[in-house]
């Protein structure tokens, strides 16, 4: 290697920490325009970075955990989910069920049932406390080790917090590479993930919890190419876990087992599922009581009937609402968009092919993309599940959508909140266009 290319490296990875500490410790949600440039600047010197081939395997990966170890001691700050993680993890340390309770409650009438309670409802603001908690028993149970790590200080749990996502991105990582190498794919695709600034500032940086429901779910992927199924539907149960959102993915797995008619494949295929419905429910029993599944499913139903943000079919179907109704049909189109990705799950499920773990991969791929295109509502981190499994596919648009999904936080730069269709709008276009060129290839998946 020249010295010229070595200064060049050096230069590349200073930048990027020095734009991490920025990132992380100088910029709040609110100053949009410091943050876009900094967006900007860190996704230049990611190109640059996986662009090099002088680089081994080894180097970038431990680049990219650097990265994130420089937002090891930061508050997030693009992200207040935090303070109800820790809310519901010394819930239970208390022996209290996390399910059952408001914390509005507990503060509206004086009580303070944890350490900081006010100042974690402070922090968690009032729309978060007013709900009940939707989050899966394996992230309760992260929840609860970082506050038996750290039962009182509200710094010290963010900084348990983050070292179980930064732990959870090395099993990633290293299941990714095993998976990579099982497919005959080129190792290094593993960078997009792990060296993506989007993944190490919205996960790692605020603390958002997708990379353990993704070390579970590759794991379980890896394990299937493997052809142990048994033990890939407990880690997809766990995955589940987790966070909901692979219950998707089932219905696509019909395909993979029954390659043909036989009564071999119904048969695995009903273990399989049987599998991960039993130790899903197994892992959700310690909190069960009937108030539990009120609670849980009331709450899971406002992201369907309430909540709206960044979305882009949905929004289309709002403004035809508006146009002929005069009102916001959330009620009635919440309801339809979930039947239109079913419908698209069925396609995948029973008129595409997915005979390998490389078409199974695609199918998943473009089964959560549509999911996400009729959503009501597209957080940022959301995207971490579609930049993973692109890792294993030839499809890239969710990394154009992990750099240009910063604009959504636009947001909040108003006061108070609101968003800027213009920026929706702009930020749609360039991924549909993008998604169209990739679907436009030769030997197109969907188009064959």
């Amino acid at each position: 290697m020249s010295l010229l290319l070595k200064y060049k490296i050096i230069f590349q990875v200073t930048a990027s920490c020095a734009l991490y500490l920025v990132m992380g410790y100088f910029l709040e949600r609110t100053e949009f325009n410091q943050i876009l440039l900094v967006w900007l600047s860190l996704f230049i010197l990611f190109y640059f970075l996986i662009k090099n081939t002088n680089l081994s395997l080894k180097s970038i990966i431990a680049i990219s955990f650097i990265f994130r170890l420089i937002l090891l001691f930061q508050i997030p700050n693009l992200s207040q989910d935090f303070y109800r993680f820790i809310w519901d993890g010394r819930m239970t340390l208390e022996g209290l069920n996390p399910y059952l309770t408001l914390p509005q409650n507990f503060i509206q009438r004086g009580l303070s049932p944890i350490p900081k309670a006010l100042e974690l409802f402070n922090g968690m603001g009032q729309l978060n406390g007013s709900h009940y908690t939707n989050y899966p028993p394996i992230l309760q149970l992260c929840f609860l080790i970082t506050s038996i790590f750290s039962g009182k200080s509200i710094f010290g749990s963010i900084i348990v917090l983050r070292i179980i996502v930064i732990l959870a991105d090395i099993g990633t990582v290293y299941f990714g590479i095993k998976l990579l190498k099982k497919l005959n794919l080129p190792v290094r695709n593993i960078f997009l993930y792990c060296l993506n600034p989007f993944i190490i500032i919205e996960m790692t940086g605020n603390l958002h919890f997708e990379p353990v429901m993704l070390f579970f779910l590759i794991w379980s992927l890896y394990k299937l190419s493997q052809s142990k199924w048994v033990f890939s539907a407990v880690l997809i149960a766990f995955s589940i876990s987790v966070k909901l959102i692979p219950l998707l993915f089932l219905p696509l797995f019909y395909p993979y087992f029954i390659k043909k008619v036989n009564p071999l494949g119904l048969i695995k295929l009903f273990i399989f599922y049987s599998i991960i419905f039993f130790v899903t429910i197994l892992l959700f029993i310690p909190f069960y009581s009937h108030e539990f599944m009120n609670n849980f499913l009331n709450s899971l139903g406002l992201w369907f009937n309430n909540f709206e943000f960044n979305a882009s079919i949905y929004y289309v179907f709002r403004e035809i609402g508006y146009f002929f109704r005069g009102w916001n049909e959330i009620k009635i189109i919440g309801l339809i968009m979930p039947i239109l990705t079913i419908l698209f799950l069925s396609y995948l499920t029973f008129f595409r092919k997915n005979n390998s773990i490389k078409q199974l991969i695609t199918i998943l791929l473009f089964g959560l993309t549509f999911y996400y295109f009729t959503t009501t509502t597209v957080h940022p981190w959301y995207l971490g599940s579609l930049i993973i499994l692109c890792v294993f596919t030839k499809y890239r648009f969710p990394i154009i959508w992990s750099f240009i999904i910063i604009l959504s936080y636009q947001t909040y730069a108003n006061i108070p909140w609101e968003e800027n269709l213009w920026f929706v709008a702009i930020e749609y276009i360039v991924l549909y266009s993008y998604l169209i060129f990739e679907l436009k290839k030769k030997n197109n998946i969907l188009l064959t």
